[in-house]
């Protein structure tokens, strides 16, 4: 990944909060699908490891800035596409954060996903 954009996400890192990250993925998960709920979980999970570099958690927050906001370059109410482009801050953050994303990260989002949606719509997911 590029640091244009690291920078393009990196403006968006004041959006997130802990709060309100865990209220979107609440209030519109039957919205948001599963896939992207996990990249999601795993990016807030492997953010708080100790071991990842500021520079990859400013990415991280960026992202999860950027998915938090309802109104970005494509709103998210819009359906079929209106997650795509977050889908994309996502990808772009889990691109950078791959290398810090290991079986217990996997773990914590599988177990809040699973939590959010229950273990059967969870099912086999990675």
């Amino acid at each position: 990944m590029n640091e244009q954009n690291d920078e393009r996400y990196g403006r968006y890192e004041g959006e997130y909060s802990q709060p309100r990250f865990f209220a979107k993925l609440f209030k519109h998960a039957g919205s948001i699908g599963t896939s992207l709920l996990y990249k999601a979980l795993q990016l807030f999970y492997v953010a708080q490891k100790p071991e990842v570099p500021l520079k990859v958690k400013a990415t991280i927050y960026g992202a999860l800035g950027y998915f938090i906001l309802p109104f970005d370059v494509i709103p998210d109410m819009i359906f079929g596409v209106g997650y795509g482009d977050d889908t994309t801050a996502l990808l772009v953050a889990l691109g950078i954060a791959h290398m810090y994303i290991d079986e217990e990260v996997r773990e914590q989002a599988k177990r809040k996903l699973e939590g959010i949606l229950g273990k059967k719509r969870v099912g086999c997911i990675d």
